[in-house]
This record gives C-alpha cells, sequence and structure tokens, in this order.
C-alpha cells in the first residue's frame, strides 16, 4: 500500500508542475518574426520579461514559500494559476507591447507554484522518488508542452498569439484537479519525522540562524547553482531556436523524444538514491552526481565544438549532464542537506535564495547577449557558454562536498 501511495503521489506531483509549465513555457515556440522594438526581437524580450517576473518572485518566495502554512497552500495555488492564466488572455487580445507586462506578471505568479507543490511532499522517506519525479516534469514538460503548442499551430492553425492561452486551456482543468488530489495527500507520518525532521514554517530568526551556520556553504553553492540555471534556462527558453539552428526546424517531434530520454534516465538515477537511508551519505552521493553531470556537459561540448560529434548527440548528452546537476537542486539536495543537520526548517527557503540569483544570472546574461548586439547564434553562445559554467560547477561543487562534510564532524561532535 505505501508504494502504491509513492507512486500516486509521485504521479499527481509530476502532472500537477507539468500542467503548470504549460501555462508558462509554450509561447517561446512561436517566433513573432517580423515584430522588435529598439532593435531587439519581441520574442526575446518576452522571454526576458517574463524571465525577470520569475526572478522577482523567486526573492519574494525567500520569505514567503519559507513562512507559508499548511492551511493556505491550496487557495494560494489556485489564485496563482489563474491569474497566470487570464495573462496569457490578455497576452493574445491586447496589441504586441502589452504582451511584455502580461507575461511579467505571468511569470511573476507561476514562480511561486515550485515551492508551493514541493511542501506538498517534503519531510517523506520517500521524498527522494516523490522529487525526483517532480523535478524531472522540467525534462519532460518542456518538451512536451512544447510540442502540443506546435501541434495546435501546425495541425489547428492557431495563430502566435492565441497558442499559448489555448495551450493553457488543453491543461488548466486537469491542473486544477490535481491541485486539489495534491492537497489531499496524507502528512508525513512519525516515522517520516524521524527520518527527515519536521518541516516547519521558518520565520526571520530561523532564516538567520540558517544562514549564520551554513552561510559559506549556502553561497558557494547558490553560486555554482547560478551557472546551472543559466545553462539550462537558454537551453530551455531557446531549445527552439537551437534546434532550428542545428537543421531540426520541422521536426517538432524531436523535442519530446530527445527530453523525454533524459527524463527516464534522470528519474532513474535520483530515484536509486531513495535506497541510500543514511543522510550524509546520500548528500554526498548526490555532490557526485552533480559533479558527473557537469563533466559530461563539459566532454561533450568539447567535442561538439570539436566536430568529433553531431548536434542531436551533443544536444542530448548536454540535457543529460545538465539536468544531472539541475535536478538534484530542486529535489533532493536541500532535503537531505535538512535531513543531515537535523534543521528545523523547510526546503523552500533553501530552493529559492538559490532560485533567486540562478534567474538572476541568466536575466543578467540574456540581456548581455542581446542588449550589447553579441553577434553569435544560440546554439553556438549556448555550445561555448556551457563549456566554462561546467568548469566553474566542477569547482562549486568540489569545494561544497568537502564543506558540508567537514561540517557534518563538527555537528556529529557536539551531539556526542
Amino acid at each position: 500500500r505505501r508504494s502504491r501511495d509513492q507512486g500516486s503521489a509521485a504521479l499527481v506531483a509530476f502532472l500537477a508542475y507539468s500542467s503548470v509549465y504549460a501555462l508558462r513555457k509554450p509561447f517561446t515556440v512561436a517566433t513573432f518574426e517580423g515584430t522588435s522594438y529598439f532593435g531587439i526581437s519581441y520574442q526575446t524580450m518576452l522571454i526576458i520579461s517574463q524571465v525577470i517576473g520569475y526572478m522577482l518572485s523567486k526573492f519574494a518566495g525567500i520569505r514567503v514559500i519559507a513562512e507559508l502554512k499548511a492551511k493556505g497552500r491550496f487557495s494560494t495555488a489556485l489564485i496563482l494559476v489563474s491569474v497566470a492564466w487570464l495573462c496569457l488572455f490578455l497576452f493574445a487580445v491586447l496589441p504586441s507591447p502589452f504582451g511584455l507586462i502580461c507575461l511579467f506578471v505571468n511569470g511573476f505568479a507561476l514562480g511561486f507554484m515550485w515551492g508551493i507543490i514541493f511542501s506538498y511532499i517534503e519531510g517523506r522517506r520517500s521524498t527522494d522518488f516523490i522529487g525526483s519525479v517532480l523535478a524531472v516534469s522540467f525534462i519532460f514538460a518542456g518538451g512536451f508542452t512544447r510540442s502540443v503548442a506546435k501541434w495546435l499551430m501546425v495541425t489547428h492553425n492557431v495563430s502566435e498569439q492565441w497558442m499559448p492561452f489555448v495551450t493553457g486551456l488543453v491543461f488548466m482543468g486537469p491542473l486544477l484537479i490535481l491541485l486539489w488530489l495534491l492537497n489531499r495527500l496524507p502528512k508525513p507520518d512519525e516515522d517520516d519525522i524521524a527520518e527527515r525532521t519536521v518541516r516547519l514554517p521558518m520565520d526571520a530568526n530561523g532564516r538567520r540562524d540558517l544562514l549564520k551556520k551554513f552561510g559559506a556553504g549556502i553561497v558557494v553553492v547558490s553560486f555554482t547553482y547560478l551557472f546551472l540555471t543559466i545553462m539550462r534556462d537558454i537551453r530551455d527558453n531557446y531549445m527552439a531556436n537551437i534546434w532550428n539552428e542545428l537543421g531540426y526546424k520541422d521536426d517538432y517531434g524531436i523535442l519530446t523524444r530527445t527530453e523525454t530520454t533524459t527524463s527516464l534516465i534522470v528519474l532513474l538515477i535520483m530515484a536509486l538514491l531513495v535506497l541510500i537511508r543514511k543522510n550524509i551519505i546520500a548528500f554526498s552521493v548526490i555532490h557526485i552526481v552533480i559533479l558527473a553531470g557537469f563533466a559530461i556537459v563539459l566532454i561533450a561540448s568539447v567535442m561538439f565544438n570539436a566536430g568529433m560529434i553531431d548536434g542531436a548527440l551533443w544536444m542530448q548528452l548536454a540535457g543529460l549532464g545538465l539536468y544531472l546537476g539541475y535536478i538534484p537542486f530542486n529535489c533532493i539536495f536541500f532535503e537531505r542537506m535538512i535531513a543531515s543537520f537535523r534543521i528545523a526548517g523547510n526546503v523552500g527557503f533553501l530552493i529559492y535564495i538559490a532560485d533567486s540569483f540562478g534567474y538572476l544570472g541568466s536575466v543578467i546574461v540574456m540581456m548581455i547577449k542581446e542588449f550589447m548586439k553579441v553577434d553569435i547564434s544560440w546554439s553556438d553562445f549556448y555550445a561555448q557558454g556551457v563549456v566554462y559554467g561546467s568548469v566553474i560547477g566542477i569547482i562549486g561543487t568540489a569545494y561544497s562536498y568537502f564543506y558540508f562534510n567537514r561540517k557534518f564532524k563538527s555537528f556529529q561532535q557536539k551531539e556526542i
């Protein structure tokens, strides 16, 4: 029965966040060719506008998600997804410049949804498995919702302006049901609390104490995650552009094929961590998985830049390595950290610290490329950028590994 409940919770969480993605990402399939302002393409301005809104919600979420109480989660989630969908309707009916405001608000509303959904599943012995399934929705939904969007445009002649709203319409009904089901999940039991600690809202004093104890490690982890987010966000936002430049313009199924393969591999590796019961060992293994991810991205990109592998294989390998680093931070890295050090708090606070600076970096990189008129295609920009990002990531993750292991030894001595 317990394994069935875990599977049900994982499926509901996965489908819920996949549906949230349908309110956020499909507009990137549209190129809005011929529309530009101040010499910058309308598509790029829309992406930057939405990411700025998303980034600001991450900064706000450091407090909002940390202090979130179970009682208000469901109603808050309903309001946020409704606002996001309304913004897509306004995007369809208002003239193009106003689309920037619509997607800014859309991004701000949806930025809180990861923290809300994850709060339902954290603090359980099965969180590694459920969280991994939830987190691979990043990969699967990124390809799947875009494929649906492109299918609506190609097969049903939905215009670029209406496509985001219509895609949202396809997923909105299921999303509301899935949020209701999430709200009915049982709370962590006594065994969960004994193994993973009780998860509590964090006030200002609790947040300050945590940063005082682990500040240096959290700063390095956030800096490492910043480069992961930049790499992942450029790939995610400009995936269609990159595939077009690599010669796969008319193959809209490739988005789903490559991302689904990556999803399954990453899910298998992440889910196996649930077998490691000792939290500090799992925490160390997660560092090794992240290091391996950075190494795969680095090797694959160097080979692609040298002409040793083709674009499709490079995108597959780079995606695999990228998500081997990115997914743990979003589901089990901070979960196992809190459990290892018996911290009275919640994962949302730490995720939103890392996320806020990650998206700040993403915004800065996109704006530099566009406003400084860097004359380079997105595929070349990405292929070269991930090499530097991977090197920095390897150094940062290695530091984090030794920092937290040293901290744990001192933590054990104090307990004795």
